[in-house]
């Protein structure tokens, strides 16, 4: 899969751009706050139909604008497809591929996977349990629909039953019937998704170990993942009838998936505590390799990979593994971004590479 042109219009700092992509590997090289990051961002939101950075659409509008507009031309098995987002004020968001608009968004997710390596992956390891569960669940939801369609029933019948039991809690009673049929919808939703968690991570720990191995050169250390869940340890509709006082009294769901968290582990201590920045780099690195593998192997395709100011963040050992990647033609479509113009060119250039690249300036590109 490949995409081949990118076109903007009043998307964050850009007025209007037109981007044609030949070729495997595209730079995006300029000074910081130019705008090279918010180009990624376009590419992921024609995959996600939502920006990787800012939850809300109307953030991603160039200042005093009211609207804005993304499209993106692909091929995929010799066959091309056009994917165009837009937005504006007060209307609701339009998602439309091939002059034909969706009516659900979650149909779209996974028609043109993204992987995206960026700064903030650092949180995966450092921040909570809800970091962990939205990269797997971003991960395994381009690989399998119907498990986003159950994330999808979980997420709006929890919040229903968190107001109702906010509602009860105040009023001091409560409506049993109606938290049963909240309860008869998180149930089978909750299964599927514990056990899709479960078996996804031991098909995925392996790919993890190989990827993190051939960045570090250490064959002898050990990772792994670790999936924890309410639903593991007990039948979960009677504990939701056991932990309803004390979901009264805090005026939420205080079990099931929602809770979920993937430990990362290296030589059985937790990565967080016990690993250095090196052994972290490698992975996250890895991690993302692998989910790269995963949704290579399981649709059938390349995904588009999106490495954001990667090589500030890496020392020479593993920018040289991943270019190692590169040059074997390990991924398909590749799009960099980098500060620093000379040090990519070099990178690249040691790798026998013929890039495309990009000179990014306070939304303006030229080629």
């Amino acid at each position: 899969m490949r995409l081949e042109k990118l076109s903007l219009f009043n998307f964050k700092n850009y007025e209007e751009v037109q981007l044609t992509f030949q070729g495997n590997i595209h730079c995006f090289l300029g000074r910081n706050g130019g705008g090279k990051t918010n180009l990624l961002d376009a590419i992921y939101y024609l995959s996600f139909t939502k920006s990787a950075l800012n939850s809300s659409d109307s953030q991603n509008i160039r200042l005093t604008q009211g609207q804005f507009f993304i499209k993106g031309a692909f091929s995929r098995n010799n066959k091309s497809s056009e994917v165009i987002c837009s937005f504006q004020q007060g209307q609701k968001k339009v998602i439309r591929e091939n002059d034909l608009d969706y009516t659900r968004f979650a149909e779209h997710i996974g028609k043109y996977p993204v992987v995206m390596v960026a700064p903030q992956d650092i949180e995966l390891i450092w921040d909570g349990s809800e970091v962990r569960r939205k990269f797997f669940d971003t991960l395994i939801s381009q690989l399998d629909r119907i498990y986003l369609d159950h994330l999808i029933t979980y997420t709006a019948y929890l919040k229903q039953r968190n107001s109702a039991l906010r509602f009860f809690s105040e009023k001091g009673k409560v409506d049993h019937d109606l938290l049963d049929s909240y309860d008869q919808k998180l149930l089978p939703a909750a299964d599927y998704i514990f056990n899709k968690r479960k078996t996804f991570i031991q098909e995925f720990v392996p790919r993890l170990i190989n990827h993190y191995r051939f960045l570090s050169g250490e064959a002898q250390e050990e990772v792994t993942i670790q999936y924890r869940s309410d639903l593991a340890e007990a039948n979960w509709k009677d504990v939701l009838k056991k932990n309803l006082s004390r979901d009264l009294s805090l005026q939420r769901t205080t079990t099931g998936i929602h809770r979920d968290d993937f430990l990362f582990y290296l030589n059985k201590n937790e990565l967080k505590r016990f690993g250095s920045q090196g052994q972290q780099k490698s992975f996250l690195i890895g991690l993302k390799l692998a989910e790269f593998e995963s949704i290579t192997v399981i649709k059938g395709l390349k995904p588009i990979l999106l490495l954001d100011d990667i090589f500030d963040k890496l020392d020479d050992l593993r920018i040289n593994k991943l270019m190692e990647l590169v040059a074997q033609d390990t991924f398909g479509q590749i799009f960099i971004t980098d500060a620093r113009p000379a040090r990519t060119k070099e990178i690249i250039a040691g790798a026998g590479l013929n890039p495309g690249i990009f000179m990014v300036e306070g939304g303006k590109i030229t080629q």
